[in-house]
């Protein structure tokens, strides 16, 4: 059951510039669910005019409730620096003040390195609400989801926040690239998860792993914990977030299952073979890490998104180059490969080989 949308309303940037988003306000107002107006202040940004940015969060509150959103709250995601957090929680009870008490929410974002800082304290007392994230980029081993470290935060915050709170869950991957200094130089989303190696590192969070820590949790719940908060919703556009089924099935505790198969497509007598890997299942899965190509008259073979070819000492195979999740009901054409007489098989380890 969705309680209430958390909405991007406005950001202001690295370079202290203000953007407001223009989401569908009608479908908002009509849709009957309170919104949280989530304003995120860019990370890396040292300063800004704290009286300025007060009143515009306020100007964007009202302007929302005028169009008819039923704004139940404001949420700052402000990913600062551990040594900002008494900064920061000025700047929380400036704008809670603002506010006015008992009027509206106030909530934040909350980042796993502030847990060890003591002027943590100062800032969860100017909220109401606190959203832990337990999904971060850190290192390339680490992933962008790991269970045992994320359990670890959630007992650690629950002894800290005095009050309600939620865990932010990720329902998405993104690819990182880190420079040689170590720093993360880019971060990709929302695009196609198949990409060509490079430098670059594909973390995804598997479905199944985000279920098994929900139930974990859910089994002795922390004290004050009052629900979860998905990052991001399922989107067409969006093509690292999981599939809207694969997301209602974690949702509402279905049993996750996928069903990955390798086909061989043929669109014409004269045209090679596609290798065509589709997952028939209800969750988004991990995509094989090889494909065998059985081929007696192979006259050219290649990989395709996120695959390229190898060979061994049995043949030809299909190599994953970086992690990926397929979508539930959804396929992906991985390679192909021709041949002018015979037969050509595809498999993915047990499968069985298909002409």
């Amino acid at each position: 059951m969705i309680h209430t949308w958390r909405i991007l309303a406005a950001e202001l940037d690295g370079h202290g510039v203000w953007v407001d988003t223009t989401p569908d306000s009608t479908v908002l107002a009509q849709g009957h669910i309170p919104v949280i107006a989530v304003v995120r202040i860019e990370g890396q940004l040292a300063d800004w005019d704290e009286e300025q940015l007060a009143a515009r969060i306020l100007a964007l509150k009202a302007a929302w409730q005028q169009r008819g959103i039923a704004v139940a709250g404001i949420e700052i995601d402000h990913d600062c620096a551990t040594v900002r957090l008494p900064a920061y929680a000025r700047f929380l009870a400036l704008l809670r003040g603002r506010l006015g008490p008992g009027t509206i929410p106030l909530s934040v974002t909350i980042l796993p390195a502030w847990l060890a800082s003591p002027a943590l304290e100062d800032v969860l007392a100017r909220v109401d609400d606190a959203v832990l994230q337990i999904h971060a980029v850190q290192n390339p081993q680490f992933g962008l989801f790991n269970p045992a470290r994320a359990h670890d935060w959630v007992r650690a915050f629950a002894l800290r926040r005095h009050g309600p709170w939620h865990v932010a869950l990720p329902a998405y991957g993104t690819r990182v690239t880190w420079g040689a200094d170590g720093r993360i130089a880019a971060v990709e989303s929302e695009q196609d998860r198949f990409m060509g190696a490079d430098s670059g590192h594909e973390l995804v969070a598997p479905p199944a792993d985000i279920a098994a820590f929900m139930k974990r949790i859910e089994h002795v719940p922390p004290h004050g914990l009052a629900g979860w908060v998905w990052f991001r919703l399922p989107t067409e556009d969006d093509r690292r977030a999981w599939s809207l089924p694969t997301w209602r099935a974690v949702v509402t505790r279905q049993p996750l299952h996928a069903a990955l198969s390798v086909r061989l497509r043929r669109p014409s007598a004269s045209a090679p073979y596609d290798i065509v890997l589709a997952n028939g299942g209800n969750a988004d899965a991990e995509a094989p890490p090889s494909i065998r190509i059985d081929s007696a008259c192979p006259s050219g073979a290649d990989g395709l998104n996120g695959y390229s070819l190898d060979y061994d000492a049995s043949g030809m195979w299909l190599r994953r180059e970086q992690p990926g999740l397929l979508r539930a009901g959804q396929q992906s054409v991985i390679g192909w490969v021709r041949c002018d007489r015979g037969t050509v098989r595809a498999y993915a380890g047990t499968d069985e080989k298909q002409d």
